[in-house]
């Protein structure tokens, strides 16, 4: 079954510590599609996300997460918290253009005030002379209207990123 996208918004930086995709989630769409194509860090790291209400980005303990680590060649591991103040453990990624990551982030019902919202994820990258990637889940403990994301490195910055958000019809 063909899924069908409508283009929302991008956005993109260099040498930033986090990357925010503003006023792109509506009452259009009951779930959204967020890709990431183009990410290169500062050093090796975790891609991880917050959501973005009518006050700005959300950094409060209402996020909760569970997801898989797959490491090739290698035991894989579980990644998962409940109480956070972000939804962590997206990607990880080596340094270099080269070493880039692809992820696809699936959001639902972020505009709806009366629903908690939710995501699932699954991303790729290189790590260590192999693949890595994660799948993940996870629920914003807070029925109110998400208007935004912002996606940030555990530590250090973004050389290079590159987010792009549909609406899934």
């Amino acid at each position: 079954m063909a899924t069908n996208l409508e283009f929302i918004k991008s956005a993109s930086g260099s040498s930033v510590s986090s990357l925010s995709v503003t006023d792109c989630f509506s009452d259009k769409y009951d779930v959204y599609m967020v890709s990431i194509s183009k990410l290169d860090v500062t050093a090796q790291n975790y891609l991880d996300a917050r959501l973005i209400d009518s006050v700005g980005v959300d950094s409060t303990t209402n996020y909760d997460y569970a997801g898989l680590e797959l490491v090739a060649g290698a035991t894989f591991a579980e990644k998962k918290n409940t109480g956070q103040s972000l939804w962590a453990n997206l990607s990880y990624q080596n340094t270099g253009a080269d070493d880039g990551v692809g992820l696809a982030m699936y959001i639902y019902n972020p505009y709806d005030s009366s629903s908690y919202t939710f995501f699932n994820s699954h991303s790729t990258s290189y790590y260590s002379a192999s693949g890595i990637g994660y799948k993940t889940i996870g629920v914003h403990k807070v029925a109110e209207q998400i208007t935004g994301i912002q996606f940030l490195p555990r530590s250090g910055s973004f050389d290079n990123i590159t987010i792009n958000v549909f609406g899934v019809k």
